[in-house]
């Protein structure tokens, strides 16, 4: 793990300090955030699914008319029958905020399939297959909508996870060891400090008692007098 290189200083030491404590916030944020976020996409995900079922249940038995519309005429009349626009289907898009995340929202009126053919030869089937898939329309437009929905949270649940792991495992750590080093540091300054000036004091409390001595013995010297021969 790289290490944060900064001078060992007081000023420093109070700069990491505040910004440990501002990681330790946002990682509790960011954490809160991805839980909430997981919250709404595991609910988005059950919706996802239930809606899912139901559309592949009615495109199987879309399918199935279909299929024997098909059967029951010429497949070219068939072509022909379906190869003209039935007309036009509009779906307005809306974005909304869901936890930080824009999500759409599709909202389709009056999608219909239209039946824009002759009805003397093709089969009632054909009628009957549209019909159903008309009505399944704005089921798959809401489907759409659900998953494009649980797409976009698992990209930001994804996000939000490499930030936490990334001020939990690297940012904050390193923060924590720089902190470490520089503290050892001033410690270390700190106690080199005392004992240069408890020995400036010992020489000092030495040299004040050296001049002391001095003084006594010279005293000493002068109330002798001189020496006599």
């Amino acid at each position: 793990m790289a290490e944060i290189r900064v001078n060992p200083t007081r000023m420093e030491l109070k700069k990491l300090k505040t910004r440990y404590s501002t990681s330790r916030r946002g990682h509790k944020l960011l954490k809160d955030k991805r839980d909430e976020l997981m919250k709404q996409f595991l609910e988005v995900v059950r919706e996802c699914r239930q809606r899912r079922t139901s559309v592949e249940e009615r495109l199987r038995a879309y399918y199935a008319a279909f299929t024997a519309a098909g059967a029951a005429c010429n497949p070219h009349i068939l072509e022909q029958a379906l190869m003209a626009p039935a007309g036009e289907a509009t779906v307005d898009i809306d974005l909304v905020n869901m936890m930080s995340v824009t999500v759409p929202e599709y909202r389709g009126e009056g999608i219909e399939v239209g039946m824009n053919y002759g009805l003397a030869f093709t089969p009632p089937g054909l009628d009957a297959a549209l019909r159903e898939l008309s009505s399944l329309a704005m089921d798959m437009v809401e489907l759409a909508e659900v998953e494009k929905k649980a797409q976009l949270l698992a990209l930001e649940i994804e996000r939000t996870r490499r930030r936490v792991n990334a001020l939990e495992y690297i940012l904050m750590p390193r923060y924590l060891e720089a902190i470490r080093t520089i503290t050892m540091k001033l410690d270390e300054d700190e106690r080199g400090n005392r004992a240069r000036l408890m020995k400036v004091k010992e020489m000092m409390v030495e040299a004040e008692l050296a001049r002391r001595r001095a003084r006594m013995y010279g005293e000493d010297a002068s109330e002798a007098g001189p020496n006599p021969r």
